[in-house]
């Protein structure tokens, strides 16, 4: 089954395009098929105006189709053309073309003339259009000689062109010796005749080759004008150069170089007159004169001129408006203006009009005995004369037919015969034309044939209109019905569109149209029918548009594009770029749905399209890439207005690179100097060009602009050129004036120096000047050379001096100084604060009261008090030799000052000092104070050893800071069950000169956690505490504890190393590891050979055993550990080997027995005495015991709650190969 597909139609001026559906074959019912007798048609002929080129063959085209085929004569100038006769002339065969072979022999001019084509057969004969035959021309330019255009600056200038006379004119343009096109604008152009308008003339238009070429299109020559030299001279130039060589006559006019308002150098006058024909292009122009340049304007004065139909060219100086009517008829002013005046010129336009058609004769097919009508409109401007011919002939000579009658532009038909078939023709003309249209009543009786394929598959998108064609003929007209489905009704007009074609239009096409319709032909002579099948897809959807982008130069972009379409459907998706395909460059990649751009450049900012299209539709979305960065530099600086004190400089901007600039930054340069530094000047806004600066003195400026935008700054501007300020007495005096001795007996007077920026000119100096603040002498001056300090000698000590530093150079000096008090130098002060005295506020904080020295005995800045104090050592221990002195300084007159941080229940001497610029005074008297008791510190520390089934042993040191006399020792403690629950507290009262305790009647077996606190009459101090546990067993080992482990590592092993406190006859395992920070070093073991050895002798030891175990275990004996078990008190208690510490062996003909209510292993692990020479691993969590950080090894006092075992087997098994390994005696 063949398929139709909805032909689209692609528009992608607009994001989103409409599809828009044409029918494939648009058939008019009167279409007769060709196996049908008909008059003949004509299908092709050469145009009204047939211009040839002379050096090719002429052909002169005239096609007809009829039944029988048409036959072909021709006339010539309106006498009838016999071809036979002339050798150069031949008729195709089959055709009524004519070619005349003018290559060889023959002349074009011979056959210029008005030609026509005759098609005729049985039923008639239909005639062409005259077709006029002239030979295309391209003459030369007429020699001449031209003379110098000399020519006064600011005059006007008009450089004529007047090309020779060609068929068609030729195209017109103005070049140089080079053949590069001369610059124009609004200042210089060329006019519609090929002038060149010069409004006014500049020194860089003098050249001498103005050439102007005439381009002859259609046999492809140019033609060249002989150049045209033109001088420009200035009024300067005109007073030498008339004195020297000329005469005024000699210039092109006479008028000096002055401003004037505009003039018009085409068209001349105040008015004239336009005529144009409808359908062509109108242009208006007006060129003027004048300077400054005047620009063009355009109104027209009954009326607004049409918006989408006119277009400006030639600078506004040519007015064109497309597809002119008689409505755009009327007054058209242009306006030349200036800043000195305007000038106007009114163009009347009236638009005439060669014949058009209002409504064409067509075919008219009838059957016998049927009426009919030819109907010929047409208009123009004047109305066109409507004339009719048959056969070729006119009307009036033709012979007379009964069956029609002629009313003007109609002719009426009745009652035909089949004798009635004819060619009628239509000529409607005027002045300025004519057409001709042929229209054939051909009369047939023919039953009713469908012309399109049977059977055929249209698809169309939803909600779009779906065309199913029906073409058809028949004579008498048939009628047609179209129906929905094989059981359908007749479709009705109320939701269907019929056309007079026969296809069926369905406006808008939805899921349920799609069906199978037919549609039926009948007339009196018959019926036929077809069926055609609509399927109706899901249309194309664009579900993510490309999003606007604005990307620096240099970056990246992508662009996403997601379809969704109909999955019967096949859609491609394609990128375009302003409309047009995308450049071949490696930087565009299309992935899937994406376009990506690289290494974005200027030449990328454009719209970017992504079209989607399947065999139906056609979709898309289009986004613009703004490609910005920042703006290139301005140039052009230029200083004008050049004062002493200030200057204007202008520049040009560069461009903004797609992102206005906001700013422009103004630096100077000091090449005087500072020669190669530059400094900021000033900013001014993006939309200024010019900046008036203010100057210093003496220096030699020289600037650049930096133009910014939002992505950041220009590269700066070319330097300008300098410009040198006159020398004058300086603006400024120094800054940071000071006046500070540096010795008892001395001022030194220090100041900033002024930047040579700031100098004004040549020779600066300072005057420093200085008298006593307090007494009548004068001020004493001195002028040094450009430095930065001065020391005056021979001062008393710490006197206040008045001081002030001017500057000054060869021309002046600056205004007058502001006056600074300094102060001679500081010595030592002379006294020692009195009356000191010393309040004891707590055992930490004491409060010191003294007596402030008399001023003058400073002899300096008073900076304040300092008080040292330290702490006594007790007599008995005899140490003097070190005495720590602690400072605390109090600024300014301070009288007294807080003590903090003292060591209560001490003995402690202060003094206090006078502190000034120059350093401490004597010290007071040595003043002693005690501070009270205070709460002691924690006990130095708390063992617990020698646990027994109930009892514990404490061992203490008194506090290193008991901060009094230790009045007791407070002792809590409490147990601690295997959920880490704490039981209840117990408080006990020891006496201070204990440093052990016993406890006795505990829990065997248990957790206990201590406080332990010692005292003083001021309080309790802060507790140390200690966790211990009671044996299972009446011996228990001394608490093991390890302290200070080291490790030091080398290239292939490691030397660790601890300290031990605790049982003898102990095996000690080391557990080490890489750590995870160190993995780049680490090596992969399982890849080592001597690892994989060592493995392989493990794994035949533990393979050996197994078979041990199972030779005795089908023995049935009692294990040694059988017998210990018996004998032992408490069968849950896991014994282990005296002499090596390994686990003993379990019989396996004992069924395993369950704990004894109430017996348990210990949550933590513990054992009893006889296994205290086992591994300290026993004491902790297996191989996961742990250190503390202070070294003492915590596995035995873990808090960790472990799943106790199931049979109440604690550990038997053995260690692991790999902890076996990393382990040693």
């Amino acid at each position: 089954m063949p398929f139709k597909i909805m032909p689209q139609k692609k528009s992608l001026s607009v994001l989103r395009t409409p599809l828009i559906l044409f029918l494939c074959q648009v058939m008019s019912a009167l279409e007769v098929p060709l196996d049908l007798v008909q008059p003949p048609t004509i299908t092709r002929q050469s145009p009204k105006d047939y211009i040839i080129d002379p050096r090719e063959n002429i052909e002169i085209q005239c096609e007809a189709k009829g039944k029988p085929p048409p036959s072909f004569s021709w006339t010539r100038n309106g006498t009838h053309f016999d071809i036979d006769k002339d050798p150069l002339v031949k008729m195709l065969p089959n055709s009524g073309t004519l070619v005349i072979s003018i290559i060889i022999e023959g002349k074009a001019e011979t056959y210029e003339g008005v030609y026509q084509c005759t098609a005729r057969n049985e039923r008639g004969a239909a005639i062409s259009n005259n077709i006029v035959i002239r030979p295309s021309r391209s003459p030369l330019w007429t020699k001449e000689k031209l003379e110098q255009i000399t020519i006064l600056k600011g005059q006007s200038l008009v450089l004529p062109c007047r090309p020779p006379l060609g068929l068609p004119p030729p195209i017109i343009f103005w070049m140089d010796n080079s053949f590069q096109r001369l610059p124009q604008s609004e200042r210089v152009s060329q006019g519609l005749n090929g002038d060149l308008y010069f409004s006014n003339v500049l020194p860089e238009d003098t050249r001498e080759d103005y050439i102007c070429y005439a381009r002859f299109n259609h046999t492809q020559t140019i033609q060249q004008k002989q150049p045209i030299s033109v001088k420009v001279h200035s009024m300067d130039e005109l007073n030498d150069t008339i004195t020297a060589n000329l005469s005024d006559s000699e210039f092109y006019g006479a008028k000096s170089y002055i401003e004037r308002p505009p003039k018009l150098l085409t068209p001349e006058g105040r008015t004239s007159h336009k005529e144009e024909l409808r359908e062509n292009v109108l242009s208006l122009e007006c060129i003027a004169e004048g300077l400054p340049t005047p620009s063009i304007n355009w109104t027209k004065e009954d009326g607004e001129l049409p918006i989408n139909r006119t277009f400006y060219k030639n600078f506004k100086k040519t007015l064109n408006i497309v597809h002119v009517s008689e409505a755009d008829s009327g007054r058209y002013k242009c306006t030349a203006r200036n800043s000195l005046g305007f000038v106007e010129h009114t163009i009347s336009v009236t638009v005439k009009a060669a014949p058009y058609w209002i409504t064409a004769p067509r075919n008219l097919v009838l059957s016998p005995g049927e009426d009919g009508t030819l109907i010929c409109r047409a208009n123009g401007n004047p109305k066109p004369i409507i004339s009719w011919l048959t056969n070729g002939v006119p009307i009036e000579m033709a012979p007379d037919d009964p069956s029609r009658k002629i009313d003007g532009d109609t002719i009426l038909f009745s009652d035909v015969q089949e004798s009635s078939s004819a060619v009628y023709q239509c000529n409607a003309s005027n002045e300025y034309g004519y057409l001709l249209a042929n229209a054939f009543v051909n009369v047939l009786a023919e039953p009713p044939r469908i012309l399109t394929e049977a059977n055929l598959r249209y698809q169309v998108i939803t909600d779009r209109p779906a065309m199913l064609d029906c073409a058809f003929f028949g004579s008498p007209i048939p009628t047609i019905e179209w129906f929905k489905g094989t059981k359908g009704s007749v479709l009705q007009e109320n939701i269907y569109v019929f056309h007079d074609n026969g296809t069926l239009e369905i406006p808008v096409a939805q899921k349920d149209s799609a069906d199978t319709y037919t549609c039926v032909v009948r007339n009196k002579l018959g019926m036929v029918k077809n069926d055609v099948h609509l399927e109706v897809k899901d249309p194309t959807r664009i579900i993510k548009e490309p999003e606007y982008k604005v990307v620096q130069r240099g970056g990246r972009v992508s662009f996403e594009c997601k379809v969704k379409h109909d999955p019967t459907l096949i859609a491609t998706l394609t990128w375009l770029k302003d409309n047009g395909e995308l450049p071949n460059d490696g930087r565009f990649s299309i992935d899937n749905d994406h376009l990506v751009i690289m290494n974005i450049s200027d030449e990328d900012d454009a719209t970017y399209t992504c079209v989607a299209n399947t065999s139906l539709d056609i979709v898309s979305a289009s986004a613009m890439l703004r490609v910005v960065d920042r703006p290139n530099s301005p140039f052009d600086l230029e200083l004008t207005s050049l004062l002493e004190r200030s200057v204007q400089l202008s520049w040009t901007p560069g461009e903004e690179n797609n992102s206005p600039i906001t700013e422009f930054i103004i630096e100077y340069e000091d090449a005087f100097h500072e020669p190669g530094i530059w400094h900021h000047q000033t900013d001014v806004p993006g939309t200024q060009t010019t900046a008036e600066l203010k100057l210093s003195p003496y220096v030699k400026y020289s600037f650049r602009v930096i133009a910014v935008n939002s992505i950041g700054r220009s590269q700066p501007s070319e330097a300008s050129s300098y410009y040198m300020t006159k020398a004058a007495e300086p603006e400024k005096n120094p800054t940071a004036v000071e006046g500070i001795g540096s010795e008892p007996d001395n001022l030194v007077i220090t100041w900033q120096p002024l930047k040579g920026f700031d100098s004004n000119g040549p020779g600066l100096q300072y005057k420093v000047s200085w008298r006593q603040k307090d007494g009548d002498d004068e001020w004493t001056s001195v002028v040094v050379a450009n430095v930065s300090k001065y020391i005056v000698s021979g001062t008393p000590t710490f006197v206040p001096y008045l001081v002030k530093v001017q500057a000054l150079n060869n021309v002046g000096f600056a205004p007058e100084p502001g006056i600074i008090i300094g102060h001679s130098g500081e010595d030592l002060p002379m006294v020692a604060p009195s009356n000191v005295r010393v309040n004891v506020v707590n055992s930490t904080l004491a409060e010191v009261h003294w007596e402030p020295v008399p001023p003058k005995s400073i002899r300096g800045h008073l900076k304040g008090y300092r008080i040292y104090y330290w702490k006594v050592k007790n007599s008995s221990k005899r140490n003097r030799r070190h005495v720590e002195k602690k400072i605390l300084t109090f600024n300014g007159n301070k009288t007294h000052g807080m003590l903090p941080g003292l060591e209560p229940f001490s003995h402690y001497t202060l003094n206090v000092r006078v502190v000034n610029g120059k350093g401490e005074g004597p010290a007071s008297v040595d003043q002693v104070f005690n501070t009270p008791e205070g709460v002691p510190g924690a006990p130095l520390f708390l063992k617990i050893v020698n646990p027994t089934l109930d009892s514990l042993t404490l061992e203490w040191d008194p506090p290193s800071h008991p901060n009094g006399i230790l009045t007791a020792y407070t002792l809590k403690f409490q147990p601690i069950n295997s959920t880490h629950e704490l039981g209840p507290l117990v408080d006990l009262k020891i006496p201070a000169n204990m440093t052990s305790l016993i406890l006795r009647n505990l829990s065997y077996s248990t957790r206990y956690k201590f406080y332990f606190y010692a005292q003083t009459s001021a309080g309790t101090g802060s507790p140390i505490t200690e966790e211990a546990v009671t044996t299972v067993d009446e011996v228990r080992p001394v608490n093991p504890r390890i302290r200070n482990v080291t490790a030091a590592a080398a290239d292939t092993y490691a030397n660790i190393s601890w300290e031990y406190e605790g049982p003898d006859h102990v095996h000690f395992y080391v557990q080490y590891g890489v750590s995870g920070t160190m993995a780049s070093r680490q090596v992969d073991i399982a890849t080592q050979g001597w690892f994989i050895g060592l493995m392989c002798a493990v794994a035949l030891l533990i393979l050996i055993l197994l078979i041990v175990c199972f030779i005795r275990r089908n023995k049935g004996g009692k294990y040694p550990v059988k017998e210990k078990e018996d004998a032992h008190a408490d069968p849950e208690i896991q014994p282990m080997k005296e002499d090596d510490g390994t686990f003993g062996e379990y019989s396996d003909a004992e069924d395993h027995k369950p704990l004894k209510k109430g017996s348990r292993t210990p949550s933590d692990r513990t054992v009893k005495k006889e296994d205290s020479d086992d591994s300290l691993v026993d004491y902790g969590e297996g191989v996961n015991g742990q250190f503390n950080e202070d070294g003492s090894f915590i596995g035995q006092y873990s808090g960790k709650k472990e799943k106790e075992p199931a049979e109440g087997n604690e550990s038997s098994e053995a260690p692991s190969p790999v902890n076996a390994m990393n382990s040693f005696v």
